[in-house]
């Protein structure tokens, strides 16, 4: 890979992209190539210079925490190991059903909705999921609306006939699992401690995967400073059989044993330099796998202003508590400050859906000057809130490593033309 030739820093003018070539022979070609695209004025579209109005607020999705409980002990949650710090509970099913009504009220004109049953273990409260579904499926109906449901489980409940359903009824299924055997053991552990979560999984996802008839999914996967060699958790998933592929890094305390820290970037680096290496040697032949970060929309994607805004999160996309409170996103479930009202009672607090609205990539002014921001939108508000301490700017260790994922994205789209 070639770092830095890709960013705005180095092709602000003409001079100074003479200047790189002076010093990076080797790229004269390619160099020379762009230096014409840049003195023609095509290179660049004229940057915005503000935000466009605050969208009107129409929900389209809803994370529904049915259950704030787990049969995982995951040294990494950060739900607090399923109650997200608060009581272990299920969600009641007159909760989930309001929900879908809140969903449909507030969707508006829209015709797709989304509904994600999320947990804690949403397998732990499966009656409930499977009769929302079913009175969600028929709701829609009746409003003219289409539903498109996700699970993601940690797979210790799945049972050949809920496997069936899921593949019947969901749109998309999320799977749990870290990679190889002493990596996934090592920090998602059962409540007891004892038995291997990696032998009781592997088979009911591949399973589960079989029957999924070309539907979406995908087995999703986080890496720690305890496994930074994260591309081989990545072969060895795909060589269990599966080809929809996710590993995302752990944000956490700097503290923790397990976190990633300013002083892995070299090795996370080059990891996934490795890991765009081992996705184009196995493009052609049977193992050939999509890893969810190389997948970059150049020609079409979202329009402008998702490209801006990013998830939505707060307006768009909202959390539902087991006892009805609705959350700006899963992240914040369990935090009294951002409680927005309820499935009951509709949004009650408008304030905080405008800050959200308002922390789009132009009112950042780290992310304004990005050759990366129409890509990422900015970064997750929660990380920024967290460990950068304020909306407005992005956590900088998730900055990094996202802007390496699109320059290997990018790679790997020019080798394949």
């Amino acid at each position: 890979m070639i770092e830095g030739i890709c960013t705005n820093d180095c092709l602000k003018s003409s001079d100074d992209l003479k200047k790189y070539l002076a010093a990076e022979p080797q790229l004269a070609e390619i160099g020379h190539e762009i230096l014409d695209l840049v003195e023609e004025g095509l290179l660049f579209s004229p940057d915005l210079t503000e935000a466009p109005p605050r969208p009107e607020t129409v929900v389209k999705a809803l994370c529904l925490n049915v259950a704030h409980d787990c049969n995982l002990r995951c040294e990494y949650c950060f739900a607090s190991t399923g109650d997200f710090g608060g009581a272990r509970e299920l969600m009641p099913l007159e909760v989930a059903k309001k929900a879908v009504d809140f969903l449909i009220q507030g969707s508006k004109r829209r015709r797709q909705l989304e509904i994600d049953f999320f947990g804690g273990e949403p397998l732990l409260n499966w009656d409930v999921v499977r009769e929302t579904v079913l009175y969600g499926n028929a709701e829609a109906e009746k409003h003219g609306k289409v539903f498109r449901f996700t699970v993601t489980t940690n797979g210790i409940g799945l049972t050949p006939e809920i496997e069936d359903f899921i593949n019947e009824n969901m749109y998309n299924v999320v799977l749990s699992i870290d990679g190889r055997p002493e990596v996934n053991d090592k920090i998602r552990r059962t409540i007891s401690g004892k038995g291997s979560v990696y032998n009781t999984i592997v088979p009911k996802f591949q399973r589960l995967v079989g029957g999924r008839g070309g539907k979406s999914y995908y087995v999703r996967g986080t890496f720690t400073a305890r496994n930074l060699d994260f591309a081989s958790d990545v072969a060895h998933l795909n060589e269990l059989g599966f080809d929809q592929i996710s590993m995302e890094p752990v944000v956490a305390d700097p503290n923790e044993p397990y976190a990633v820290r300013k002083e892995h970037l070299d090795d996370i680096m080059a990891e996934y330099d490795r890991l765009a290496k081992l996705y184009l040697a196995r493009r052609t032949g049977e193992q050939a796998f999509d890893f969810f970060h190389f997948n970059v929309e150049l020609k079409k994607g979202p329009c402008l202003y998702k490209r801006l805004s990013g998830c939505g999160a707060g307006y768009e996309y909202l959390a539902v508590a087991p006892n009805g409170d609705l959350y700006p996103c899963h992240q914040f479930v369990g935090e009294e400050d951002y409680v927005l009202g309820t499935v009951w009672s509709g949004v009650l607090d408008q304030d905080l859906p405008n800050t959200f609205k308002d922390s789009n990539v132009l009112n950042k002014p780290i992310c304004r000057a990005c050759w990366a921001k129409y890509y990422c939108s900015g970064g997750c508000h929660k990380n920024n809130l967290v460990y950068a301490g304020d909306f407005l700017k992005p956590h900088e260790l998730s900055c990094k490593m996202e802007k390496k994922r699109l320059e290997c994205a990018f790679y790997i789209q020019a080798s394949l033309v």
